[in-house]
């Protein structure tokens, strides 16, 4: 029983998985954060540009 234990790599799996998926989800935020940061300059450089008009 402890060797099959042992043997047995389906929790090291799901370790990793998880370890890719935390990854790929701090990518996106990241990604999301600067990607939002530039559209809101955009937005506000276009309200400034429509209360000089």
């Amino acid at each position: 029983m402890f060797a099959r234990f042992l043997k047995d790599e389906s929790g090291a799996t799901a370790i990793e998985y998880g370890l890719i998926a935390a990854l790929i989800a701090v990518a996106i935020i990241g990604g999301a954060t600067a990607l939002g940061k530039s559209v809101n300059d955009k937005f506000q450089g276009v309200a400034t540009e429509m209360d000089g008009a």
